[in-house]
């Protein structure tokens, strides 16, 4: 049958398209024969389609995850279906360098991946398309918000000044704690603690100073505290840490260690070097407190008890009387 000059011209722009566009071809027979090789594939590896053409993938990619790759090919000839892999759930099939001018900070081009079966005219599946998707630019927007957001949570819970959780969001946390003490019969312990002469420090040396002594106390008790424990700023020159699955012996234990280092580690500020101490109330949980307030109280009773009995120490709340 004679080929018209419109097949012709068809076929060459059928070619050029192949060749020019910004997705990576692959055609692949059963045994993993590239057959196929386009422009955009030759660019970015570095090899022509005249050198891989006829050669197995996995010889010149020796890095590919050929056993992945496999399965999920084998998957698409039995299925005569497509199968789809985005750049969330492997970053990229091939390790390419990323040359996008605006995304330059990325570290390698990420990539979706889409697997077409091709079939014969028999209605048999011959060969398999692969086609490789460029998606830097959308995968570095999406990290670059991700990570903004990340950091927007972060501030929207922290205090700015300490890094330690904020009042609310600790508050919050204290809140299912006390739910999870009641319901399960948990131990767990409240610390309220504050700064002693606080004030007299601010006036003495400035808030500038102030503000250091607030974070060296911050960076002591965050060194201090287990994973499971959370610290927050409850106002001012006051903290309080939540100490789950601990007893008031555990807990009494660790505020010691917490207040002898504070009191042996001055601050150092270009005009002077500030010693101070901390007074702390220790309140364990039990069934007598109605509410976290009540929690509250019961450990700001017991750090008032420290200041009037003459703070640079750690006091327990009384017990409750029984009913």
């Amino acid at each position: 049958m004679a080929v018209n000059e419109s097949d012709m011209l068809e076929f060459h722009w059928l070619m050029d398209m192949l060749e020019t566009v910004e997705v990576g071809l692959i055609v692949m027979d059963a045994d993993y024969r590239v057959l196929v090789w386009n422009g955009f594939m030759e660019n970015h590896s570095g090899i022509t389609a005249s050198r891989i053409k006829e050669k197995n993938l996995f010889e010149y990619f020796p890095d590919l995850p050929e056993r992945w790759l496999k399965r999920k090919v084998e998957s698409v000839r039995l299925l005569n279906t497509r199968a789809f892999t985005t750049w969330e759930q492997r970053p990229y099939l091939f390790h390419f360098r990323n040359t996008r001018p605006i995304t330059g900070t990325a570290p390698y081009m990420y990539q979706n991946l889409t697997i077409s079966p091709l079939s014969g005219a028999d209605g048999k599946v011959r060969l398999v398309c692969l086609m490789i998707y460029d998606v830097t630019d959308f995968a570095a927007s999406r990290q670059a918000l991700e990570r903004a957001n990340d950091q927007l949570t972060q501030l929207s819970e922290t205090d700015r000044l300490t890094g330690l959780l904020n009042r609310g969001t600790w508050e919050n946390l204290l809140e299912a704690e006390y739910e999870r003490c009641r319901r399960y019969g948990n131990e767990s312990v409240l610390v309220m603690f504050d700064i002693d002469h606080f004030k007299a420090v601010n006036d003495t040396y400035g808030h500038v100073a102030g503000d250091e002594v607030i974070r060296k106390t911050s960076a002591i008790l965050q060194a201090s505290l287990r994973h499971a424990d959370l610290a927050g700023r409850y106002g001012g020159e006051e903290f309080g840490i939540i100490l789950p699955e601990t007893s008031v012996e555990g807990a009494t234990a660790m505020c010691e260690r917490i207040r002898s280092t504070i009191e042996q580690t001055p601050v150092d500020t270009q005009d002077a070097s500030i010693r101070y101490t901390i007074s702390m109330g220790v309140a364990p949980i039990h069934n007598a407190l109605e509410a976290p307030v009540k929690w509250i109280e019961a450990a700001d009773s017991a750090l008032y008890a420290a200041k009037e009995g003459g703070r640079n120490q750690v006091r327990i709340a009384d017990a409750p009387h029984p009913g």
